[in-house]
């Protein structure tokens, strides 16, 4: 089941998110996000972005968000996406369909592009975001430093609408 998030997921979120946070460069954030953090983080973006929580049988499996993509005002129309799911979830098909509510979340609040900021390699998630019709875009050299290494973050974007319409 697909959901809205709700601060009450916030426990779940960063157990599921920090292994990734401490053991990967999936993100570049560097310390693991206490219950409290990540709480703030979903009331804070909401309702105007969306946060959304994939769940089998009261488990938590997975979280997907999008949140605005810059901070200057003519990117209002623009947000960055991104999507975090427990091991026990990958390969079947859930990371999809979570990423499909979320782009239809976004389509009906009138967004006109998506972002996926992907730190690289990340081949998993290059194919994900490709399977859903995201092109790249672009390649920041050098822009995160994690685990004593520099990594590029790739720039991968969808649009939400046809491109001839004007921002709402």
């Amino acid at each position: 089941m697909i959901r809205p998030a709700s601060p009450e997921d916030a426990t779940a979120f960063a157990a599921l998110y920090n292994p990734f946070v401490l053991n990967t460069t999936v993100t570049y954030e560097l310390d693991a996000v206490s219950a409290d953090t990540m709480a703030q983080r979903i009331q804070a973006k909401q309702p105007e972005y969306a946060w959304l929580t994939l769940e089998d049988r009261h488990a938590i499996l997975g979280y997907a968000y999008y949140g605005n993509f810059r901070e200057r005002a003519a990117y209002h129309h623009v947000v960055e996406s991104s999507i975090y799911l427990a091991p026990a979830a990958c390969g079947r098909g859930l990371g999809r369909m979570l990423y499909e509510a979320l782009i239809a979340r976004a389509q009906e609040q009138g967004y006109r592009e998506m972002i996926g900021v992907i730190a690289l390699p990340n081949p998993v998630s290059i194919r994900l975001h490709e399977a859903l019709g995201f092109v790249p875009v672009g390649t920041l050299q050098r822009s995160g430093y994690k685990f004593g290494r520099y990594l590029d973050t790739g720039l991968w974007q969808k649009a939400l609408t046809p491109p001839t319409q004007a921002p709402g």
